[in-house]
């Protein structure tokens, strides 16, 4: 497992790294390798949460160019950022939501239809344990290896479902004002899933 460091700005907020693992690796292999992306470009999907924004910021960090939530914007703009890209020679990564994304013009369906298509998946349950220690150390909130081996059998595989059951964690204990222990990671696990823990074996 790795991770990826953002060169941000003092006072930027968010997070500042990416945690590389099972579901995203082949996205930041092809990143790193733009030269290789047929008409210069690529398209990134993913789950919410995933950190396709920032793969984003540290592909134009890096000397490229990115059009994040591309399937909101204007598809005629998306089009001619993307002849812009072309002109120049530049790569340049289109961010969408979850696939499929439905593309309504023709020239800009057939354009990124040729570009390198790029999904983030879910994580394994090595990187849900390097995820829920991430968004554990970006809150400031100490999560021991005890707390993950219990966590990660028993919590959902979405990407933002890990991020709520730390958010979760942190709330409860502050709220009694107490340590998080295995209570209170039941309490959040029952927050976040229901009653019902869905991958308990």
């Amino acid at each position: 497992m790795s991770q990826i460091a953002l060169p941000l700005a003092s006072g930027s907020s968010g997070p500042s790294r990416i945690v590389i693992g099972s579901a995203n690796a082949h996205v930041a292999d092809a990143l790193a390798r733009p030269e290789s992306w047929p008409f210069h470009t690529a398209v990134l999907t993913g789950p919410a949460r995933s950190g396709k924004s920032l793969f984003a910021r540290w592909f134009g960090e890096r000397g490229g160019q990115a059009i994040d939530e591309a399937h909101q914007l204007d598809e005629a703009a998306v089009f001619h950022r993307w002849n812009r890209a072309q002109e120049s020679g530049t790569p340049l990564l289109i961010v969408a939501g979850e696939p499929p994304w439905t593309i309504a013009l023709p020239d800009l369906r057939s354009r990124l239809g040729a570009a390198l298509q790029l999904e983030i998946g879910l994580p394994d349950d090595a990187m849900a344990e390097e995820l829920l220690y991430s968004f554990a150390d970006e809150r400031g909130l100490p999560l021991s290896a005890e707390a993950a081996a219990y966590l990660v059998p028993r919590a959902g595989r979405a990407w933002a479902e890990l991020e709520r059951l730390v958010a979760a964690i942190d709330r409860l204990s502050l709220e009694r004002k107490a340590p998080a222990t295995q209570s209170i990671w039941r309490a959040a696990l029952e927050a976040v899933h229901g009653p019902e823990e869905p991958r308990l074996f």
